[in-house]
């Protein structure tokens, strides 16, 4: 197995922004409706942890002279089209997970230290608010909002 291409690592910054973009929406408006829940504080962590992730590969992009999206991916909205917080957390938590199996899989083909740094921070932080999200969603049935 080869290193990614300029071309190909700029690709898939893009696509995790506008996963990223849209997780931030999600965890943002999500956080909201479960005021006085115990989701609260992890949407809120989610949110700040989206947003740093928005910001390091806006960084990375522009390091490489490549072009940032400006869309927000499919996910907030099918997202946000779910009413039942806890079901909307589950969903949130498989989009966390589909971004954590997406950098599993690049990881190994970044060449540049910097980035895969950033990449396995950002690894790392995804696979700790999933561990989260499911010890809260696991959680008393009682505490469902």
């Amino acid at each position: 197995m080869g290193f990614a291409s300029r071309e190909e690592i700029a690709a898939f910054l893009n696509e995790l922004l506008e996963a990223e973009r849209a997780g931030t929406g999600v965890a943002l408006r999500s956080a909201q409706a479960a005021q006085g829940t115990p989701f609260a504080d992890l949407l809120h962590d989610v949110h700040l942890d989206e947003a740093r992730w928005c910001a390091m590969l806006l960084k990375h992009l522009k390091a490489l002279g490549a072009p940032a999206s400006v869309r927000v991916g499919p996910f907030q909205e099918k997202a946000l089209a779910i009413a039942d917080l806890r079901e909307r957390i589950a969903f949130l938590n498989r989009g966390q997970g589909w971004v954590a199996r997406k950098l599993r899989e690049m990881l190994p083909k970044v060449r540049d230290d910097g980035l895969h740094t950033d990449l396995r921070a950002m690894l790392q932080a995804h696979e700790v608010n999933i561990a989260r999200a499911q010890a809260t969603l696991d959680g008393p049935s009682d505490s469902s909002p």
